[in-house]
C-alpha cells in the first residue's frame, strides 16, 4: 500500500470549476491503476475516472465526461482530476485510490482493482 493525499477541494457555484490534486500518486507494483472515486453520506462509493500507470487507457463515468479530466505527472506522482462544469450533484467527498494491475490489463470497471490504497479525501460542494 501507498500514502495517498488528497487537496483542492472546496466550495464553488454551479458552472464553476476546480482541480483536485492527490500527491503519492505511485505503486509498489510495476503495473497499476490510480483513480479518483467520490461518495456521499449514506451512499455508494462511486468511480469517477481511472487510468493506468502509463498515463493512458483513460476511464470517465458517464455523469462526468466532457467535463473532468485525470491525467498523472508520474514524474512528481502527482494525479489530478480537472473539473469543469460543475453541478450540484457533483457535491462528494473525493477520494484518490491505487491498485495493482494485471500486465496486459486495463483500469475499466470490473476488470480492474481491488484498489486497496485510498486517501482520507478532499470535499468538494457545489450551490446552485
Amino acid at each position: 500500500q501507498v500514502q495517498l493525499e488528497e487537496s483542492g477541494g472546496g466550495s464553488v457555484q454551479a458552472g464553476g470549476s476546480l482541480r483536485l490534486r492527490c500527491a503519492g500518486a505511485t505503486y509498489t507494483t510495476p503495473w497499476f491503476c490510480l483513480g479518483w472515486f467520490r461518495q456521499v453520506p449514506g451512499g455508494d462509493r462511486e468511480r469517477v475516472a481511472t487510468l493506468m500507470q502509463t498515463g493512458l487507457g483513460k476511464y470517465y463515468a458517464d455523469s462526468v465526461k466532457d467535463r473532468f479530466t485525470i491525467s498523472l505527472d508520474s514524474t512528481n506522482n502527482t494525479l489530478y482530476l480537472e473539473m469543469n462544469g460543475l453541478k450540484p450533484e457533483d457535491t462528494a467527498l473525493y477520494l484518490c485510490a491505487a491498485g495493482p494491475r494485471q500486465f496486459g490489463g486495463d483500469c475499466y470497471p470490473g476488470s480492474d482493482g481491488p484498489y486497496d490504497s485510498w486517501g482520507r479525501g478532499t470535499q468538494v460542494s457545489v450551490s446552485s
